[in-house]
């Protein structure tokens, strides 16, 4: 589970084809209930509009933990599919994107339609802010005082976080790191303490 990135903020833009206008509006979700209820605010909100079309994934874009789209109207693969394809390519992870398409009197064609339905999330997507997330992990390890620096010295090493430090018989020093490092970290533990260290992954 390495880092990726999310949508931070909402953002709206306008796109026109062939005189048809495209309102896309990206909003930062974090499940399906959530991106269903912005759906319908806009197709109320937008009741004369042709099609309103929308696409979503939550969690890392490369591995996610689910997505969906739908083109509402429009040929099948040239609106839901195009426009999620953008925030996969594009690493905009946990985003809904909501495309409002008035027709302009112009046919544009399946390539068309794909063209300006990736194109009106592309432009969106332009001006968005992302933020890094880093998947992280809880460890507790309990050692004797003598191990204590260096179990602070390999956590400072993987670039964790020491979350709290309780001393009784041995010391249990409680740490934040990301997932991608913990394995190689354990491991790091176990030799520096010829295995005398016990190990707990709590979350």
């Amino acid at each position: 589970m390495s880092s990726y990135t999310i949508l931070t903020a909402a953002i709206e833009s306008t796109t026109v084809e062939k005189n048809s206008d495209f309102i896309t509006f990206l909003h930062p979700i974090s499940s399906r209930e959530e991106a269903m209820t912005h759906v319908d605010y806009y197709r109320k909100k937008y009741p004369d509009a042709n099609h309103v079309c929308w696409a979503y994934i939550i969690g890392n874009t490369r591995q996610p933990l689910t997505q969906a789209f739908s083109d509402d109207g429009e040929p099948s693969g040239t609106a839901g599919k195009p426009m999620l394809h953008i925030l996969t390519e594009r690493e905009v992870g946990n985003s809904l994107a909501v495309v409002v398409r008035y027709f302009g009197g112009v046919k544009l064609g399946a390539g068309g339609l794909i063209r300006a339905y990736s194109g009106a999330v592309s432009s969106a997507v332009n001006c968005a802010q992302l933020t890094l997330v880093t998947p992280c992990i809880e460890i507790k390890i309990s050692v004797d005082f003598a191990k204590e620096a260096k179990i602070r010295h390999l956590v400072e090493l993987h670039k964790g976080k020491i979350l709290a430090t309780d001393y009784d018989l041995d010391v249990a020093v409680t740490l934040s790191l990301a997932v991608a490092q913990a394995e190689s970290f354990i491991q790091d533990v176990i030799n520096e303490t010829a295995g005398h260290a016990i190990v707990h992954k709590t979350k």
